[in-house]
């Protein structure tokens, strides 16, 4: 039993940030992405610490109670999008850790995280076009908003690596 309320208790305490940093991102718009990826790392602790289903839960409950509180919806969508690509990155790892004599088990894993971004990615920068451009744009320059996105992926999953190496394995002792 007091592992279920230990899980419990810090699983609502990072649901609590998570959502404060969704909201942050609409009052404090210069660092709106910074804020909205913090806030999707919450995502990838849960299912370290405590696994996927949990992690998965985690993160509809955040959903949800981003759309309920946080002033920017938008915003809710963007984190969706972030902490959905978290989970299925976690989701490949757990996957290909059952797998040890797979071969290029590490080739896999990054194809497997450029897949899971592109399925979630490219479809929202096509599909909300108008809705992401004030006017009309070239063909050519939705090419460069993609090869942008994949540059972007870069940066974010090497943030993730680097929070969930550095700064969450350092301070993990002190929380669970």
């Amino acid at each position: 039993m007091h592992v279920k309320a230990k899980t419990v208790a810090f699983g609502g305490l990072l649901l609590a940030m998570t959502v404060v940093f969704m909201a942050l991102g609409s009052i404090i718009e210069t660092s709106t992405l910074f804020l909205l990826a913090a806030a999707s790392f919450f995502v990838g602790i849960v299912v370290r610490e405590f696994g996927l289903k949990t992690g998965g839960a985690f993160y509809i409950a955040a959903v949800l109670l981003g759309f309920i509180t946080a002033p920017n919806k938008f915003y809710v969508l963007t984190f969706a999008a972030m902490g959905l690509y978290i989970w299925g990155i976690e989701a490949v790892w757990r996957w290909l850790e059952k797998r040890p004599g797979m071969l290029q088990r590490h080739k896999v894993f990054w194809i497997s995280k450029y897949v899971i971004f592109n399925i979630v990615y490219i479809p929202i920068v096509f599909a909300f076009r108008d809705l992401l451009f004030a006017q009309s744009v070239s063909d050519a320059l939705m090419i460069g908003v993609v090869v942008g996105g994949q540059i972007g992926l870069f940066i974010y999953d090497r943030a993730y690596d680097y929070v969930q190496a550095h700064i969450w394995g350092k301070m993990r002792g002190r929380f669970l």
